[in-house]
């Protein structure tokens, strides 16, 4: 079915403020959030498990458009990291079951920043070193270059594996689901199939902008020094996330402009690693983790 199914849609997204419903894939299920509350459920041998919390909105000066998308950003990585340590659970026999406490997530997350500054920032730059020795033009441009094949190497090594091949059915079920929901279609299985497993608003999309940012903005900061460098890239992360989270934004709101689909068309490509196509069983699943955010949104009048 593949991007242009969805572009069919000139109305999905003009609801996006209005009814924001975002997602992530899980260890055997979806994860959910809307404005206030984050819905997540699990299947396994055929039982469904609910997790269900309610977050308090971020105050209003982290709305600010350029520092909202790095805080959303920290948001989203704490939320999605309880979620699917939580499903991972679930995959588990009770006594088996591990409770995880705010300084081990702290611990996680930090452990994987670290591993992405190792393999997204210090691997690029030692390579390019190789290559050219000099912080010219073209040395960013390499060392940006050998980033986003390190990326895409990275999704597909890791889709090669059973279990996250898995999540990635998990992934297109959320993304269709979510794109039913802003068509104002009837939340079913049948309606849910006919969408496509891409989204504007994607995280993988929002990286693959990440990357991109990182490419221009680094091609016009020149060091000689390794040091330096690798101090910037570490140091520029908040602003490139806060850029690239705007340009999510607004692409997302303008994706049937001629121009803007052409923009977007690497990004949404991209998803096609990522995500796949979903059996029933995982649709009904995504369905069950949204219907139960929108019954609880609408239950307390969260708009």
């Amino acid at each position: 079915m593949g991007y242009k199914y969805f572009y069919k849609y000139p109305f999905i997204v003009k609801f996006m403020v209005k009814k924001y419903i975002g997602g992530q894939a899980l260890l055997g299920g979806v994860m959910m959030k809307g404005r206030e509350f984050v819905a997540a459920v699990v299947e396994n041998d055929k039982k469904y498990s609910y997790y269900i919390k309610r977050i308090k909105p971020l105050p209003n000066i982290f709305e600010i458009p350029f520092i909202r998308g790095f805080i959303h950003l920290i948001e989203m990585m704490i939320i999605g990291l309880k979620t699917l340590i939580w499903s991972g659970n679930q995959q588990l026999e009770e006594d088996e079951q591990e409770s995880m406490s705010n300084s081990h997530i702290f611990f996680l997350i930090l452990t994987s920043f670290i591993f992405a500054i190792g393999l997204f920032v210090i691997l690029p730059l030692f390579l390019t070193k190789i290559f050219i020795s000099d912080g010219s033009l073209l040395f960013n441009l390499i060392d940006g270059l050998i980033r986003v094949i390190i990326f895409i190497l990275y999704i597909v090594i890791i889709g090669k594996m059973d279990d996250i091949s898995e999540v990635y059915k998990y992934h297109g079920a959320e993304h269709k689901t979510v794109n039913c929901y802003e068509a104002n279609k009837k939340l079913t299985v049948k309606n849910v199939k006919s969408f496509s497993t891409v989204h504007p608003r994607c995280g993988t999309t929002f990286i693959f902008i990440v990357l991109i940012i990182s490419i221009l903005l680094f091609s016009v900061i020149k060091s000689n020094d390794w040091f330096v460098q690798f101090a910037i890239r570490v140091l520029f992360i908040p602003l490139i996330a806060g850029i690239s989270f705007e340009i999510l934004r607004f692409t997302a709101n303008h994706c049937n402009n001629f121009f803007i689909k052409i923009i977007m068309k690497p990004g949404l490509m991209l998803q096609s690693l990522t995500t796949k196509e979903p059996e029933d069983d995982k649709i009904k699943v995504a369905i069950l983790a949204i219907n139960k955010v929108i019954e609880l949104e609408k239950k307390y009048k969260i708009n």
